[in-house]
């Protein structure tokens, strides 16, 4: 099919949006092993954490399995978000599948936001699925209204998201950087548990902002409507800042890697 009988519109957009949630439904059932080992070490990770906390701590675990539960949500949330778009820039130069996205009549920028997009509502999906799991095993009840939990879930994670498209520029230039995953997942764990309560200026981190107004909301049964605008404003504001640095980011290590004719090896 030629490049001009592609409909690039919003119709053939959603087409692609539709396809892509297809084929990752598909790679998570064909890999049943692969699906169930992830979501089983986000269970025994919340497991240890729970139980260990527990036996060594008992009082104050009670006092905190709120703030635990919440926390530990969006981390394994962000964690899901920010290596999705690395993981899929990987996989297709593993694949030699990339430089075929670069010819995509929707351009490779647009493919990457809608992979972005699958990778988010994936992310949505296995937090659900963490919640309930969670919620069981503590006994504890939590404020889940929608209209809240929803938006302020969602622009807590963009500034991961940010970070997934620099760890996915990176990807495309340099192609193994699987280990620096580590190193970040342990960085989200200090953004998420900064107490911004108590030093506001710290909101304006990656993931704090978010952490702090939805434990509150979750916890305190808070609605979207009844927090403070000032607060409300810096967690817009830092995630389109850090959304938009990764994405500046991403495209400038397309370009490096162009430069550097490293776009289809692996």
């Amino acid at each position: 099919m030629s490049t001009a009988a592609v409909d690039t519109g919003v119709r053939g957009y959603l087409g692609f949006l539709r396809q892509s949630a297809r084929k990752q439904l598909v790679l998570l059932w064909r890999y049943p092993v692969n699906t169930l080992s992830q979501l089983g070490t986000i269970f025994l990770v919340f497991l240890v954490l729970f139980f260990g906390g527990q036996a060594l701590a008992p009082a104050a675990m009670e006092d905190t399995i709120g703030g635990l539960v919440v926390g530990y949500l969006l981390w394994s949330m962000s964690i899901s978000a920010y290596s999705g778009l690395a993981w899929n820039v990987t996989r297709e130069a593993q694949w030699g599948t990339l430089e075929q996205l670069f010819m995509s009549p929707f351009g490779f920028g647009r493919v990457m936001l809608g992979r972005t997009v699958v990778n988010l509502a994936e992310s949505f999906l296995w937090g659900a699925a963490t919640l309930v799991f969670m919620l069981a095993v503590t006994g504890q009840s939590l404020a889940l209204d929608p209209l809240t939990v929803v938006p302020l879930g969602l622009l807590a994670i963009m500034p991961a998201v940010g970070v997934g498209f620099v760890f996915g520029g990176l990807a495309i230039r340099f192609k193994r950087i699987e280990n620096a995953f580590q190193l970040v997942q342990f960085l989200f764990i200090g953004l998420i548990s900064a107490p911004v309560g108590e030093y506001p200026l710290l909101g304006w981190l990656p993931l704090a902002q978010g952490s702090y107004l939805l434990r509150r909301a979750m916890e305190d049964g808070t609605a979207l409507w009844e927090l403070p605008a000032n607060e409300l404003g810096v967690l817009v504001l830092t995630a389109v800042l850090y959304l938009g640095l990764g994405y500046a980011a991403f495209t400038y290590c397309q370009r490096w890697a162009r430069r550097a004719g490293v776009m289809g090896h692996y």
